[in-house]
């Protein structure tokens, strides 16, 4: 089931709830009833506040019941060994310490997608993989021969630092026996990641996307939030956490930006993902486009939520209520 009295009088402690999706898990235990404590560099939204460098120092524990660490380096860091080491010492090294503190606690880990290698780009005609019915906001039908969704027991194979680092952390915690979450593109209110890089793709009146319309699967952070409070009684083990429907890329663009979307051929977009990921390089920046960017843009990414679903907890968001 979704977070329900079960939490009120719960002790939670939520890592890295000064950014986005922690915030609103924070704020979710809170209006739940659990008394909250916010574990990172800058206090959260609601709660006490407890002070932790994943880096450095293990956290501080003591009074907890539940731990829900959505703390993490994330991002499309320029490649090279400084990005790597860097994100290594957060997604790793602070499992490790946070593991160590927790001492057997519940622990909800949140991960990504990004986890994956990345899909097969040939569709499937199996009648499982129809998608679900899209919001009534988003308009026509997906087409009929969709890619397989991606269930627990896909290879891993991160593309990035961040990816790799987080499929790392997740195994410890995983082998420590915690339950793990891997939602895919979140948003919400307060959306830093998505949107924004979707507007840096207008360019007058129009979206430049490359590729042709691809179906894929999104998260809206309240369906997250409340997957991280209703899993710490889940059995261990991996769950993938997204919207019930199935979107089209292009329409979700459109409705966001108002714009309509105008395709450019992916050859030209992989040539100038690969002058902007060796231009980072240089400048030690996040590329404009990278080459990571391109296959989320191009590549159908369909997850199967079946399993978090067997636990009772089901979806309510989609990306209709996000839209004004």
């Amino acid at each position: 089931m979704n977070a329900d009295h079960r939490l009120a009088g719960l002790r939670i402690t939520v890592t890295g709830a000064s950014g986005f999706c922690g915030g609103v898990v924070a704020r979710a235990a809170a209006a739940a009833g659990a008394t909250v404590t916010c574990l990172g560099r800058r206090p959260g939204p609601v709660g006490d506040f407890r002070h932790w460098d994943a880096t450095r120092t293990l956290p501080d524990l003591n009074q907890t019941d539940v731990i829900v660490h959505l703390a993490a380096a994330v991002g499309d860091p320029p490649p090279g060994r400084t990005a790597e080491a860097a994100f290594h010492a957060v997604n790793v090294t602070g499992t490790t310490r946070l593991l160590e503190a927790a001492a057997g606690r519940p622990l909800v880990w949140v991960s990504s997608a990004s986890v994956y290698a990345p899909p097969s780009a040939k569709p499937s005609t199996k009648p499982s993989a129809k998608p679900s019915a899209l919001p009534s906001a988003l308009p026509s039908a997906l087409p009929s021969a969709l890619p397989s969704p991606i269930r627990e027991d896909h290879p891993l194979g991160g593309m990035t630092a961040y990816g790799r680092t987080k499929a790392a952390g997740e195994q410890l915690a995983l082998n420590a026996g915690a339950v793990v979450l891997r939602p895919r593109a979140v948003y919400g209110p307060g959306d830093p990641h998505l949107l924004p890089r979707l507007r840096r793709a207008i360019l007058g009146r129009r979206i430049l996307l490359p590729g042709p319309d691809i179906p894929l699967s999104l998260t809206a952070v309240e369906n997250l939030a409340d997957a991280c409070l209703a899993s710490y009684t889940w059995p261990s083990g991996a769950y993938n956490i997204a919207d019930a429907p199935t979107y089209r890329r292009d329409e979700i663009v459109t409705a966001a930006c108002g714009l309509p979307v105008k395709h450019l051929p992916i050859p030209l977009t992989r040539a100038a993902a690969a002058l902007s990921t060796a231009a980072a390089r240089l400048t030690h920046r996040e590329p404009a486009l990278s080459q990571y960017a391109l296959e989320q843009l191009t590549t159908a990414v369909v997850l199967d939520i079946s399993r978090a679903r067997s636990q009772g907890w089901t979806p309510r968001r989609t990306f209709s209520d996000f839209l004004p």
